[in-house]
Formats: C-alpha cells, structure tokens, sequence
C-alpha cells in the first residue's frame, strides 16, 4: 500500500488559522477508489490530506485490497484520535464496471467498520460537492483541483481536491444543514 502525505496548515485561503472544532474529535472525508483520496480534520483544527492507493499486488487475492483499507481505517482512527464522523463521495454512476466493483467493496468495507465502531458515516452526491467547490456540479478534475488551489491546498491529484472539497463542505455546511 503507498500512501501520500501533505500536511496542510492552511483553511478557508488562510494559512495558519484552524478550523472551528466543536467536538474536538476527528473528521475524516474520503474519495473512494484505488487511489483514495483523504482529508482529516484533527482534533486541533488543522487539515491534513493525502492519498493511499490500494492496487492489488501481483500475488493478492481478491479480497486483500479491502483488508488493507480496513486497516488503513484503524491506524488512521488510532493515530488520531476516535473519529466524530466520516463524509465519502456518493458515486452514482461509474463510466467502469471494474470503477464500480471497487467502490462497491469500499463503501461496503467502510460502513461495516463504521458501525462496527460505533462512528457515523454519510455519502456526498457528487454534484454537491463538485458544486460547493466550485459553483458547477458538473465540474471537471482540474475544475476541482484549481478549487482546492485557490483555498490554499496542494493537492497532489483530483482524488485528494476532491477528498478535500467533501471535508470543506462537511465542515461549512455542518453536514448539511445550512
């Protein structure tokens, strides 16, 4: 499993200030996919991405991608601190069946060690996301990523913009409810 970091001490365009806690507790958005982009919110305010890829090896069986990603879960809930709440991209609608399966066994692995945890979990239509990026819900990959740019990340990829776009619009919209 590869894993890239960036530690990121900027939000809302501004370096330095962290986010508002009002649980004190971690929130955890994720892009779904071989290449999973995350975000994490800490228990100070800072946000924190990255992406993890879980292509299989050549010798893997089927299932050892999803073992992995179960525990990637775990260390990043140990490293952390308990989560307060886990925001993913709700896909709809994959141009692949292969894009599909892998999603469909992620989000699977991600809601069984969820409740199994006790940590509450949510989809984001990608629409809502890509539109609280960047004012179009149909916004393209680069859209997303000069998105996260322009509030003072550096995402590596479109898997961390958009990992990064869900955390904002989690954190803005209180979940949705403004």
């Amino acid at each position: 499993m590869t894993i890239s970091t960036s530690a990121t001490a900027v939000t809302d365009g501004r370096p330095m200030r962290p986010v508002q806690s009002t649980s004190g507790r971690p929130l955890l958005a994720l892009d779904l996919g071989t290449t999973t982009g995350w975000a994490l919110r800490d228990a100070d305010g800072m946000i924190l991405s990255g992406t993890a890829s879980f292509r299989p090896g050549r010798f893997d069986g089927g299932g050892m991608r999803y073992l992995r990603f179960t525990n990637w879960l775990s260390e990043f809930d140990r490293l952390s601190g308990p989560m307060a709440s886990i925001w993913f991209e709700e896909v709809r609608r994959h141009a692949a069946t292969d894009a599909a399966h892998v999603y469909g066994g992620l989000m699977a692995t991600l809601s069984a060690w969820a409740e199994l945890r006790g940590v509450p979990y949510q989809g984001v239509p990608v629409g809502t996301i890509k539109r609280h990026a960047t004012g179009k819900g149909n916004a393209s990959k680069a859209a997303m990523i000069a998105a996260a740019r322009a509030r003072g990340f550096s995402p590596a990829d479109d898997n961390e913009a958009d990992a990064i776009a869900i955390l904002l619009w989690a954190i803005e919209t209180e979940g949705g409810v403004q």
